[in-house]
């Protein structure tokens, strides 16, 4: 199957790690092409996905998915309906995918927490943390957000875990001080083999951040 399933993505992103997740939650063979999005996308990338740009992308049977979420949706529906990632539910799929959207709101507020200084840092910071106790509010005691399954909205958040350690270095932030149930949720999901062969070194992906936050920074 690995030579019909291609996803181009870059090892950092936290969106190429959603689609990684899935796929593997779905025991998908897949090629895995990795990008260089900072000097030199490749022609691939750039005829699937010409509107953005970006990835990740997933090449099915020669025919192209673009975004994260979309992606994950696309292989639910897809593969493994044995072990599907939103619920059978109506409302129950409408509130994963609610939730999940929420996600996509707090990445670029994560972004300015640790991009940012001064007074700028500070309410990222806050607006930041603020979302997280708002998505520990809704996982509650709960093993996962969908119940005792892992599913759509841990697939959706897990690859922000990632990034909590360059946070607390680079912005003298702590999730963990802050929403230690959702940290406990997090290291629930990395014991999955799914989400631990897909997600890098958290001091691996520091370094990647600190090494772009001096290049985007005004000198």
């Amino acid at each position: 199957m690995a030579e019909e399933v291609i996803l181009l993505d870059f090892w950092p992103s936290p969106f190429g790690m959603r689609a990684r997740i899935a796929l593997r939650e779905k025991g998908v063979d897949f090629d895995l092409r990795e990008e260089d999005l900072l000097s030199n996308k490749s022609p691939l990338l750039l005829e699937t996905n010409p509107v953005h740009e970006k990835i990740p992308v997933l090449i099915h049977k020669g025919k192209a998915v673009c975004e994260s979420l979309v992606i994950v949706q696309y292989i639910d529906e897809t593969w493994g309906h044995e072990c599907p990632l939103l619920p059978s539910d109506p409302y129950e799929r409408t509130r994963a995918r609610f939730w999940a959207d929420y996600v996509d709101k707090i990445f670029p507020v994560g972004r300015a927490a640790w991009l940012s200084t001064g007074e700028t840092q500070e309410a990222a910071k806050e607006e930041y943390i603020q979302g997280f106790k708002t998505l520990e509010g809704e996982l509650g005691d709960k093993a996962y957000f969908g119940g005792e399954r892992f599913g759509y909205v841990d697939v959706s958040l897990i690859p922000l875990y990632n990034s909590f350690y360059a946070l607390e270095k680079l912005a003298n932030c702590s999730v963990a001080e802050e929403c230690p149930k959702l940290v406990q949720w997090a290291e629930r999901c990395m014991q999955r083999e799914s989400v631990a062969k897909s997600l890098p070194d958290p001091h691996k992906v520091y370094d990647f951040l600190l090494v772009l936050k001096k290049k985007l920074q005004p000198q």
